[in-house]
C-alpha cells in the first residue's frame, strides 16, 4: 500500500511560474528553463498569471514545450493565463491547440 502512495505522490503536477516578459527579450533565458522542467516532471503546469508581455517568441516556446512534453509522454498544462496571454492566444486562434481552458488569473 505504501508503494502505491509513493507512486501517486511522484506523479503530482509540478508548477513552473513565468513572471514578467515572455517574449523575444527573454526567449534564450526561458527556453532551457522550460525544457528542464519538462524533463524533470511527467506532469507540469505552467502558470502564466505573472506574464506581462507575450509575443510570438513566447508562443513558439510554448509550442516547443507542448511538443517536447508530448514526445516524452509527459503532460503539460497552461494555467492561470494573464490577460495578455489570452489576447495573443485568441488572436492567433491557438487556444484549442493547447487544449487548456483560457482562465484569466485574477
Amino acid at each position: 500500500m505504501a508503494s502505491k502512495k509513493k507512486a501517486a505522490m511522484a506523479t503530482a503536477a509540478q508548477t513552473l511560474r513565468i513572471d514578467g516578459e515572455f517574449s523575444i527579450y527573454r526567449a534564450a533565458e526561458l527556453k532551457p528553463v522550460l525544457l528542464q522542467a519538462i524533463e524533470a516532471s511527467p506532469e507540469l503546469e505552467i502558470d502564466l498569471s505573472g506574464v506581462t508581455e507575450f509575443d510570438t517568441a513566447g508562443v513558439q516556446l510554448l509550442l516547443l514545450a507542448k511538443r517536447e512534453a508530448a514526445g516524452k509522454g509527459h503532460e503539460l498544462r497552461l494555467v492561470r493565463h494573464s490577460a495578455v496571454v489570452v489576447d495573443v492566444l485568441q488572436l492567433l486562434d491557438l487556444a484549442a491547440h493547447f487544449g487548456d481552458p483560457l482562465v484569466v488569473a485574477a
